[in-house]
């Protein structure tokens, strides 16, 4: 059965899953409150109906699905059950199932059901290439609001905590190992041995270039992987494991964070970006 879903909020990703449950049949709505022109044109071309305030988008939403970046997760929840929301809460965020689980018991306490979302892939443009898992009790209801959609919804067993699980696994390794290249080749250029180690590259690992690329192309996105690196850390150690992988990580993407809504650098210039100021591994 259709549904109404609130937003929370259409970045790039949110817009992507917000028109894949449009096109699935539900009406989208989201609050253009202090959002940017940018955001107002993806809502409106998406279709999203905006609603006007946080208060009348929960009031009139069965759904709330949270997409926003991770350091935000935490005070969205929180204000959206300080208006007594008692619908279901999808949140499809980038963190650890410890916030997940703070997340959860803030939207509970109010009277919400609660469901788990990890979303692995860039958003889609064929059926398939991107998949959103989900866990908990009520996943399956979650799962059906994107049924014939770009998105392939995918329960997973286990309770909440065990989507994000997924996703962070899955996201350490791609963004973690993106940042080491970043590193590798900045080292290697200061060096002056840059053309030898890609030359070698394309011997012995032909795809390293190509994964390089597409790190220097995420440049525009570090700002972002800043609070995901930091959710990565405090997974790994809550699983008793170091958390000094995702922090090194951290500071690569803090450094790029000038690039947001920049052009994405050659990857001679995020090489070279790199090593004009100290990396910060932490504040």
């Amino acid at each position: 059965m259709p549904s109404t879903i609130g937003l929370l909020h259409p970045g790039e990703m949110g817009t992507a899953v917000g028109a894949a449950a449009c096109s699935a049949g539900n009406r989208v709505l989201w609050t253009s409150a202090g959002r940017s022109p940018k955001t107002r044109g993806r809502a409106a071309t998406a279709g999203f109906e905006d609603a006007g305030s946080l208060a009348d988008l929960v009031a009139q939403s069965h759904v709330i699905l949270s997409v926003c970046p991770p350091h935000g997760a935490l005070d969205l929840a929180r204000d959206v059950a300080a208006l007594n929301f008692r619908g279901l809460f999808v949140d499809a965020n980038a963190i650890s199932p410890t916030t997940v689980r703070e997340v959860q018991g803030i939207v509970e306490s109010a009277g919400a059901s609660f469901v788990d979302g990890g979303i692995i892939g860039l958003p889609p443009t064929a059926p398939g290439a991107t998949r959103l898992y989900l866990s908990g009790p009520r996943a399956a209801a979650a799962a059906a609001l994107f049924a014939g959609s770009l998105f392939e919804a995918i329960v997973i067993p286990g309770e909440p905590g065990a989507a994000s699980a997924l996703k962070l696994s899955y996201a350490a390794w791609n963004k973690i190992g993106a940042a080491l290249l970043l590193e590798v080749r900045s080292f290697a250029r200061a060096e002056g041995v840059e053309e030898a180690l890609i030359a070698e590259w394309k011997l012995s690992q032909p795809e390293v270039p190509k994964r390089f690329a597409v790190a220097s192309r995420n440049a525009g996105k570090a700002w972002r992987f800043v609070g995901e690196m930091e959710e990565i850390a405090a997974a790994f150690e809550a699983a008793a494991l170091p958390g000094d992988f995702p922090l090194a990580a951290r500071g690569i993407y803090a450094l790029l964070a000038p690039f947001k809504d920049q052009p994405a650098p050659a990857p001679e210039e995020a090489a070279d970006f790199l090593r004009r100021t100290p990396i910060p591994i932490a504040q």
